[in-house]
């Protein structure tokens, strides 16, 4: 009798980006749903203070430093990483930046940083932990943006790096479906976020109206939830008030 591969496979989540906004709520949503937890970001204070909040879940949370803007460091990083907490069953890219201004008269280190950490990191993280994958299977889920397939003006680098974003998910789930690797994107309007608040974006945005952190995360654990035999390749949640 030939048996599907593993009833019971270890609920085990790799979260990028998880100290702030959609990362942080993320961790939170799948640590109460009974989610052990690889959670990565710059920031180990902020980690381990999450980490401390997270104590009366039950869950495994294991953390890991470093810095997506880095190349050289994220491939030694994951690497070790997965030897030592093992391969996620689902691997969640929510990392990201973005800086607005004329596109054209754009920093070359702004544009390359958006770059590095909005596609080149995705692409480095799923190197390192994909072939690791296909032993099990397991689900991608990379956070894109509606400026992936719109553009806007003062945003161009970020529109690029998300449109970028989604064709590189999409290459990546024909390739990898005959390993049992599911990839998808979820595809968000404007988000209440501590991204807001950074010197590298000016706007004046009314942020009550747009999506909170925790519907965009109860919306990831819907996805990571769906059965093997099926994908939601792509899933575009919106602010009832349409686009800012």
């Amino acid at each position: 009798m030939k048996f599907h591969k593993k009833l019971n496979k270890l609920k085990l989540a790799f979260i990028t980006g998880a100290t702030k906004g959609i990362g942080r709520s993320t961790a939170i949503t799948f640590a109460n749903a009974g989610w052990d937890l690889i959670l990565l970001s710059r920031n180990m204070v902020l980690m381990e203070k999450l980490k401390s909040e997270l104590m009366n879940t039950n869950s495994k949370i294991s953390l890991v430093k470093c810095d997506l803007s880095n190349p050289i460091e994220i491939e030694h990083c994951v690497k070790k990483t997965i030897e030592k907490y093992g391969c996620p069953t689902v691997l969640i890219n929510n990392a990201g930046c973005a800086f607005n201004g004329p596109l054209v008269g754009m920093d070359l280190e702004q544009w390359e940083q958006t770059i590095q950490i909005n596609l080149t990191s995705v692409f480095q993280i799923c190197s390192s932990i994909i072939p690791q994958m296909r032993k099990n299977g397991g689900l991608v889920i990379n956070v894109s943006s509606h400026a992936s397939y719109n553009a806007f003006p003062q945003w161009g680098a970020y529109c690029i790096s998300k449109s970028a974003l989604t064709m590189f998910t999409k290459c990546l789930r024909e390739e990898e479906r005959s390993n049992s690797i599911r990839a998808c994107t979820i595809t968000l309007g404007s988000v209440n976020t501590p991204l807001w608040d950074s010197e590298s974006i000016n706007s004046d945005f009314d942020r009550t109206s747009m999506l909170s952190a925790n519907d965009v995360s109860n919306t990831i654990l819907y996805m990571a939830q769906q059965p093997e035999s099926q994908l939601i390749e792509d899933l575009t949640l919106m602010p009832s008030g349409g686009a800012f």
